[in-house]
């Protein structure tokens, strides 16, 4: 399963990317406004670099499938390794079959339903990101949908790539590996949760505790 890390923050993309666990990046509006950015197009090619051929999803503003086209176009002049971030929704689902044409790869994402996700596929989405972590926060199983789809396009052979969003702990890492999916994106802080395990740490510190005593 690829890593993908969920924010438009340069110093935790190059801490992660450090790691050498890194293999794309995605962003959204409400992360690029949460970093105080005005030149979006000079901050995506600023990811990009750091990333190489690695894919960077940036997501369109417009509600129309006009509007859509423009500013993906835009953005995909940025870098190569720009994929267009379009909304689930029947304009989106039209903007993502003029970019599948085009050559140009796309994103799929606020994903609520397997339906909607076997749109995103037909309409040749290279990725599909379903929200799991908002799914949990209204009392539904969004680890469910996960499975749904990883059946749905295994029965077809889609090549749409399942891309489990709205990741909140480590347990959602687990689940989405588990079941199958392709992608899994996260912020920073749950990366660093999947390096800790108290037994870990009590048994580093046993370890040097011991080397300590046999140094004396």
């Amino acid at each position: 399963m690829k890593f993908f890390i969920d924010t438009a923050n340069i110093q935790h993309i190059q801490e992660a990317d450090s790691m050498g666990i890194l293999d794309g990046v995605t962003t959204n509006p409400s992360l690029i406004a949460k970093e105080g950015i005005k030149d979006y197009k000079a901050h995506y090619k600023t990811i990009c670099n750091i990333l190489g051929k690695r894919p960077v999803s940036a997501e369109v503003i417009a509600t129309d499938t006009e509007g859509m086209i423009r500013e993906g176009s835009d953005l995909a002049s940025i870098s190569e390794n720009i994929v267009v971030k379009i909304p689930l929704t029947k304009n989106g689902i039209k903007a993502i079959q003029y970019f599948a044409k085009q050559g140009i790869k796309t994103n799929c994402t606020l994903c609520f339903s397997a339906t909607q996700a076997l749109l995103a596929a037909k309409a040749g989405a290279v990725y599909i990101s379903p929200f799991i972590g908002r799914l949990d926060d209204i009392s539904h199983e969004g680890m469910q949908l996960i499975e749904q789809i990883r059946t749905i396009y295994d029965n077809y052979d889609f090549e749409t790539q399942i891309l489990a969003a709205s990741i909140r702990h480590p347990v959602h890492v687990l689940q989405s590996a588990l079941v199958g999916a392709d992608v899994a994106t996260m912020p920073f802080s749950v990366i660093e949760q999947l390096f800790h395990h108290p037994l870990t740490d009590i048994g580093l510190e046993k370890f040097l505790a011991d080397h300590k005593k046999n140094s004396q």
